[in-house]
């Protein structure tokens, strides 16, 4: 939830520096916010959102506490439609297609873009009955294809190896970095086109943090990935673009190379050095 700022605090600049990208760096932009305003009951979380997601890149949403970047997350895939009063105003593209539009089919557009919590949340299941839950959940019963897209999910979260063998003892079983990998292979098992993170690797040790890291530039080759991060050298190591956002507002928005080394804004700038958040 967002509060006034107070007299400590930075004054936002109401003008988003969002810079154009250069014939260079031009993507096919599988996401596009357009003026997005978001509101639980009368309050006002999210402020004329307006940014392009590169297709098979990697954007990083970050700022401190209480900015709006996991509700902005959970806006892409109608998460936020499960919490009572919840009102989005603007709109929500996926190559092209406004994901709010009238008659849009809520569960087909969560098949199309994955969520992978903060929290890693096997279920109480089987390793197997965990990556095959959304396919079965669609009607998928034929076995063989079953193990194909298990094996095959699996393979994608660098996981197999580790469990080809134990595919039915419990999934709670499982190191805490490993179960988390099995809910990345679980969310790609469905075959979605856009997989969201939030914090993804914040309650892992370092190890299993950065197989985590290199799970994601992997998975960046298949999907486009949008990632919600605390960690600023997790940002700058894995995302191709980062957005900076304060008390619900797109500050800045960029290369992540230039946005961490010649930030437009001087709010971004006391931001990634320290001097707040």
């Amino acid at each position: 939830m967002t509060e006034p700022a107070s007299a400590a605090e930075p004054a936002i600049r109401i003008q988003t520096a969002v810079r154009p990208a250069t014939a260079g760096e031009a993507d096919r932009q599988a996401i596009a916010l357009e003026k997005v305003n978001f509101f639980y009951g009368a309050n006002h979380v999210l402020h004329d959102v307006s940014m392009e997601m590169g297709e098979n890149r990697v954007s990083a949403l970050i700022g401190p506490s209480g900015c709006g970047k996991t509700t902005l997350l959970r806006c892409l895939n109608r998460m936020n439609d499960l919490v009572e009063d919840a009102r989005l105003e603007g709109q929500v593209l996926v190559n092209g297609k406004d994901v709010y539009a009238p008659g849009t089919d809520v569960i087909l557009v969560r098949r199309r873009i994955g969520m992978v919590f903060q929290k890693s949340n096997p279920f109480p299941k089987s390793i197997f009955d965990n990556v095959v839950y959304g396919l079965r959940l669609v009607g998928v019963r034929d076995k063989a294809r079953l193990d194909e897209a298990a094996e095959q999910s699996l393979r994608r979260a660098a996981l197999w190896e580790e469990v080809k063998d134990r595919l039915r003892e419990s999934a709670l079983a499982l190191s805490g970095g490993q179960q988390q990998r099995l809910c990345i292979a679980r969310a790609i098992a469905v075959e979605p086109e856009i997989i969201l993170m939030d914090e993804p690797s914040s309650a892992l040790d370092p190890i299993a943090a950065m197989k985590i890291e290199e799970l994601i530039l992997d998975l960046k080759e298949r999907y486009t990935i949008v990632i919600v991060t605390h960690n600023l050298q997790q940002a700058a190591r894995i995302s191709d673009k980062t957005a900076f956002f304060w008390l619900g507002r797109l500050v800045e928005y960029d290369v992540t190379s230039r946005m961490f080394t010649n930030p437009r804004e001087k709010l971004t700038e006391d931001y990634i050095t320290g001097r707040f958040g």
